[in-house]
Formats: C-alpha cells, sequence, structure tokens
C-alpha cells in the first residue's frame, strides 16, 4: 500500500496523472476516427510538424501553446488544402508538409543549441513539465473537442464513411475535414508535454484498435476506445514513476500490452466458437456499415 500511495505525496505526479488521464480519453476519442478514415499516419505527422513549431516558439519567446498551437493548425490546413489537389495523394501531402516542419526544427536546434537540454522531453514527452497552466489547457481542449464530436456527430459520422455520399446529402464535407483537422492538431498540441512527439501517434492509434477487438458497434467503440485511453494514460504514469522511465514510453507501451492481451483473447475466443461442433460463427457486420447505413436511413426517412 505504501508503494501505491507513494507517487500521489508529489504534487507534480497528481498533476501528470490527471494530464495523462485527460489525455489518454482525448486521443482515444479522436482516434477513432483516425482509425476508420485510416489515416493512422496523420497524428505521427502533425506532432513532428508541431515539434517544429514548439522549437521556433521556444527561441523567439513566444508562448509554447500559442506558437506551436498556430503552427499546428497551419500545418492542418495546409495539409488539408494540398490533398485536395489532383494527382496529390494525402498521405504525400503529409510527408510534404510535416517532415519539412520537423527538419526546420531540427536545423534550427543544431545551428543555436539553446534548445538541446529540452529536445528529449518535446520528443517523448516529461512528468515534471506539466503545470496547472497545462492542466487547464488539456481540459479546454477536450471540452472543445469533445463538444464539437458530440454537437457535429453525424456530419462527421457520415463524411467518415463515404464523403461522396454524405455530399449527395448536403453535408459540407470540407468545412468537416477542415474542422476535423484542426481539432487533431490541437489534440497533438496538448499532448506534446505528456506523450511526445514521437509516442503521440501510438496514444491515438492504439486505443481505438484495441476496442475495435471488443466490438463492431461504433458508439461503444468511441466509449470503450475513450475508456482505454484514458486507463492506459493513468497507470501508464504509475508505471512511469515506479519504474523510472518517460512518461509517454510506459503509456505507450501498456497500451499496447493492452492491445496484445486483448487481441489474444479474442483469437482464442474465436477458436473456441469454431470448435463447438455444429456452430457457425457469422461474420460481424462492419461499424462503418453500419454507422452509415443508419446514417443514410435516417436521412432518407427526413427527406
Amino acid at each position: 500500500m505504501d508503494t501505491l500511495r507513494e507517487p500521489f505525496a508529489y504534487e507534480f505526479f497528481r498533476h501528470g496523472l490527471l494530464a495523462a488521464t485527460m489525455i489518454g480519453a482525448l486521443c482515444g476519442l479522436m482516434g477513432v476516427y483516425i482509425v476508420l478514415r485510416k489515416m493512422s499516419y496523420i497524428g505521427h505527422g502533425l506532432s513532428h510538424s508541431v515539434f517544429g513549431g514548439a522549437v521556433v516558439s521556444y527561441l523567439l519567446g513566444w508562448n509554447f501553446y500559442l506558437g506551436a498551437g498556430a503552427w499546428g493548425f497551419l500545418s492542418a490546413l495546409l495539409i488539408n488544402a494540398t490533398g485536395r489537389r489532383r494527382g496529390i495523394g494525402a498521405d504525400a501531402a503529409i510527408g510534404i508538409i510535416t517532415t519539412a516542419s520537423f527538419a526546420l526544427g531540427v536545423a534550427v536546434i543544431s545551428k543555436t543549441r539553446s534548445f538541446s537540454r529540452d529536445f528529449e522531453a518535446a520528443l517523448f514527452g516529461n512528468i515534471l513539465g506539466v503545470t496547472p497552466q497545462d492542466l487547464w489547457v488539456i481540459g479546454a481542449v477536450g471540452a472543445v473537442v469533445a463538444s464539437a464530436v458530440f454537437l457535429g456527430y453525424k456530419q462527421l459520422l457520415f463524411s467518415t464513411f463515404d464523403p461522396e455520399l454524405a455530399r449527395v446529402y448536403g453535408v459540407a464535407t470540407g468545412r468537416v475535414e477542415t474542422g476535423f483537422a484542426l481539432a487533431l492538431a490541437a489534440t497533438v498540441v496538448a499532448s506534446l508535454n505528456v506523450v511526445g512527439a514521437t509516442l503521440i501517434a501510438a496514444a491515438i492509434v492504439i486505443p481505438p484498435t484495441t476496442a475495435r477487438l471488443l466490438t463492431d458497434s461504433f458508439g461503444r467503440l468511441l466509449a470503450l476506445s475513450v475508456l482505454l485511453g484514458a486507463w492506459c494514460g493513468g497507470v501508464g504514469m504509475l508505471f512511469s514513476f515506479w519504474f523510472d522511465i518517460a512518461s509517454g514510453a510506459a503509456i505507450v507501451l501498456l497500451a499496447t500490452a493492452t492491445f496484445a492481451a486483448v487481441y489474444a483473447a479474442t483469437a482464442a475466443r474465436q477458436r473456441l466458437r469454431l470448435r463447438q461442433p455444429g456452430s457457425a460463427v457469422p461474420a460481424p457486420a462492419p461499424a462503418a456499415g453500419r454507422a452509415l447505413a443508419a446514417a443514410v436511413t435516417s436521412d432518407q426517412e427526413r427527406a
């Protein structure tokens, strides 16, 4: 019990634990749409882009969230605009813009060397760097993103699964895509101090992928992904304290172990069902197809 209570005696750990739990839940929420859109690379790319903005903000003496946030929003808008051009795919746009931004950050560091002591913290997260201001920023970003997802639930759902059909039904997919890119950029900026630039993509992708193994219902998928993200964030912080490792690494390793356990359990359950005589395991309808069908049916009924 003393071992369990010891981390909570430190204020910096309580701040880090709260921040990691909120970030885990936020990444889990955004990750569902990222995984369903098959855009896992964008989380990795935006985190590298924001890193470049963080370096420039540090050297210019700007507020981190203002500088890195503006840089992240600009990168998201450029990716969104470039990816729409004919002949340029979204993955190519992400690769060009985000790697250029990351390279700019590295070039500035190599030239001035004034950011070198914070380089590891920016890449892998730093539990000691979480302040009350960070908690307020994370809470505000989480509240805004969650509210936007709730209010635009149907439009976002429809444009995620079939953007062409969504346009036919009157959904402004361009504005939805832009809003989603900005929300993702805000999530990445808020997560940088806790998870680090190199590990944000894993924090976004692993919880929804794990949740997808457990359900084919979109609503339950959202809820499970948020819960798994919060679980990995909070418990990962405890592991980072006990084993004296980077907080971002601990969170991602726990998320990976959780995925491996769920994968093994669901695979074993499926094998047991197949071995039962006379039993047939029907293929579950994909969450995307079921949710899209529900959205289309509802719109048709209103029309």
